[in-house]
């Protein structure tokens, strides 16, 4: 076989691989139509209670981290903006729409080693289980770069949970000593 021959099996077999993920991609594409990312802003008076950039590694089904969903602003890995605010959680992929996630939304966010093509350290991920419109419940996977994982999923997990203040003394109550049993 000569080196021509050879350079034009390569290429014949390199478009045939081009052409079956394109149409791979575009089958995947039609059976996740249903699935919309809930594109919007934040509500009037929201408030912001923490600003992170990172990577927006995927979204995929819920228990399945290795089954990317193609959904509209979400199917690819992007650099992230992501706003947490006392009504949900913005996130700004670069070049698309702001998608945000209403507290009513989010049923879950936990911490993640695996999605996809991406492994990290333990619990380097943040995964936000969240409801689309179609009922759906779909995992989107967050990995921070300018503060923790956990940092992350705390100020999450806080959406909607009211403060607990510390119960104040009343006076009939007599303060006691550390290490007393009175």
């Amino acid at each position: 076989m000569t080196r021509e021959v050879a350079l034009l099996l390569m290429l014949a077999l390199a478009v045939v691989l081009v052409v079956l993920g394109m149409r791979a991609w575009r089958r995947r594409g039609r059976r996740d139509a249903g699935i919309a990312a809930p594109v919007g802003e934040a509500p009037a008076g929201a408030v912001e209670t923490l600003h992170s950039r990172g990577l927006y590694v995927a979204t995929t089904r819920h228990g399945d981290p290795l089954e990317r969903l193609a959904i509209r602003g979400l199917a690819f890995r992007s650099r992230v903006a992501v706003t947490v605010t006392d009504r949900g959680v913005a996130l700004d992929l670069t070049g698309q729409s702001r998608v945000f996630l209403d507290a009513a939304r989010i049923t879950d966010v936990a911490q993640a080693t695996v999605a996809i093509d991406r492994v990290v350290e333990r619990d380097g991920l943040v995964r936000v289980t969240w409801t689309a419109d179609s009922g759906d419940t779909v995992d989107s996977y967050l990995r921070p770069q300018d503060l923790s994982a956990k940092a992350l999923a705390d100020a999450i997990s806080a959406i909607g949970t009211p403060e607990v203040a510390a119960p104040s003394p009343t006076p009939s109550t007599t303060p006691q000593t550390p290490g007393s049993d009175a």
